[in-house]
């Protein structure tokens, strides 16, 4: 007998009407269950079909204990790196068939983390995968991880926390031994703010390569990751003639340190190199093109939804190597020209 037309959305009960079958059945095909085969499943999943019927999600996590979500946290949404990882993050956690359940944190405010994650719990999410990389978040994530599983994106954890990420100490030894290469000897940095991992580890890279060439460090300027910070920072470098090449930490910053030397009168790269870190859309049509390093944000948001939904099924997971940066050299870094 079919049901009666109803303004209602379909139950499981009007699916089980339409089919012919107990709700008990329609549940067990709903569910993935091996009990129903044949030309039985197939008339549910037909009832289905014709009646457009959508599973409760939060009734079904009830029986099979498994809702399907998973949360990230993400801080400062407005910059490219965060935002563009965490939609990375939500397209491969969809091609997993999971939902993502998206919460930036636009401040670093621990209570407002700490509200953040307790909204995601609420949401019964399966792990959190936190896009947080900074030394403030390291002790809520150990809490969090009695509680949820937990894949904690950046590249320098501390021990026994699940984590994938970049290679940014790497990515930074790129970027100054590439300037090297090119004979500079008094290269600037302007980093990204303190307590940022990332940050800390482009500062890192930069000096490693400087010492494994037998050269000191050069002007060290701190930003906050921003074209503005660039630009004040670029307008003190300007002053400076001895530095001929600058690491920027992003590329936000790297087009303020360039502004900030063509207003100054040093051409870029004739007089001055810059080299940038992100390689973000509008690197190669910046003027000059923009030398910078290149992070597969695709590649990372893959790995994180794998390490989350792996550890879900197994409990444990290998935790894999850093993904390695790219260099992608364009026009604004040229060989340095003694005077």
């Amino acid at each position: 007998m079919v049901p009666p037309e109803s303004k209602n959305a379909p139950s499981m009960a009007d699916v089980a009407a339409r089919a012919g079958v107990s709700h008990q059945t329609v549940s067990r095909v709903v569910n993935g269950s091996d009990a129903v085969r044949g030309e039985t499943r197939d008339r549910v999943q037909a009832a289905i079909d014709d009646l457009g019927y959508r599973p409760n999600k939060s009734a079904r996590a009830l029986v099979t204990r498994r809702s399907g979500r998973l949360g990230v946290l993400y801080t400062q949404p407005h910059l490219y790196g965060p935002s563009t990882l965490a939609a990375s993050i939500h397209q491969a956690g969809q091609q997993a068939g999971y939902d993502i359940i998206l919460s930036p944190v636009p401040h670093l405010e621990a209570t407002s983390a700490e509200r953040a994650i307790e909204a995601l719990l609420d949401d019964a999410v399966e792990a959190v995968l936190l896009g947080v990389a900074h030394q403030s978040f390291e002790e809520l994530v150990v809490q969090l991880s009695s509680k949820v599983q937990v894949v904690m994106i950046h590249s320098d954890p501390r021990e026994g926390v699940r984590s994938v990420g970049i290679d940014q100490h790497a990515g930074a030894v790129l970027a100054t031994q590439y300037l090297l290469d090119l004979g500079h000897r008094n290269i600037a940095h302007v980093g990204g703010p303190i307590g940022w991992i990332d940050a800390k580890q482009r500062r890192e890279g930069w000096l490693t390569a400087l010492k494994d060439n037998g050269v000191g460090p050069g002007l060290e300027i701190t930003g906050d990751w921003s074209s503005r910070s660039g630009y004040e920072a670029g307008a003190r470098i300007a002053g400076d003639d001895s530095v001929t090449a600058v690491f920027a930490a992003n590329d936000s910053m790297a087009l303020g340190v360039i502004r900030a030397l063509h207003e100054a009168g040093r051409r870029v790269p004739q007089d001055v190199s810059v080299v940038g870190f992100d390689d973000v859309p509008d690197a190669a049509y910046l003027w000059p093109p923009l030398t910078t390093v290149r992070q597969d944000f695709e590649a990372l948001g893959a790995l994180a939804v794998d390490v989350a939904t792996t550890a879900i099924a197994q409990g444990t997971v290998e935790v894999p190597t850093l993904i390695a940066p790219e260099l992608v050299v364009r026009s604004s870094a040229a060989p340095h020209q003694p005077r």
